[in-house]
């Protein structure tokens, strides 16, 4: 194997890695963000890790963060705007960014 296929082979590696680490951080925030929007709906245990997967479920629909910005919106009616989802969705991207890094040490 030559320097060139092994530099390709890392550059590979990194690309995998990094795609996977933003695939298990977004998937984090969206589980925060679920047991947020639980707690607004008044659910609780069980209930709210179950509403809080379906959140991050709802992500997986299309690329983006809108049909999760949607199922909130529609979910929590008047409770919260748009808005509020979104500024809640970037308040806790870098909290999920350390809870995975953490896990990952």
């Amino acid at each position: 194997m030559t320097l060139f296929d092994e530099r390709e082979q890392a550059f590979e590696a990194k690309f995998v890695h990094d795609a996977d680490m933003r695939f298990r951080i977004q998937a984090r925030r969206d589980k925060l963000l679920g047991l947020w929007a639980a707690d607004l709906l008044g659910k609780t245990g069980t209930e709210a890790t179950s509403y809080a997967q379906s959140v991050v479920s709802a992500d997986l629909e299309e690329a983006g963060h809108e049909d999760v910005v949607r199922k909130l919106s529609a979910d929590l009616g008047s409770r919260v705007s748009e808005a509020q989802i979104r500024a809640k969705l970037l308040e806790l991207l870098p909290q999920a960014q350390l809870e995975i890094m953490q896990e990952a040490d």
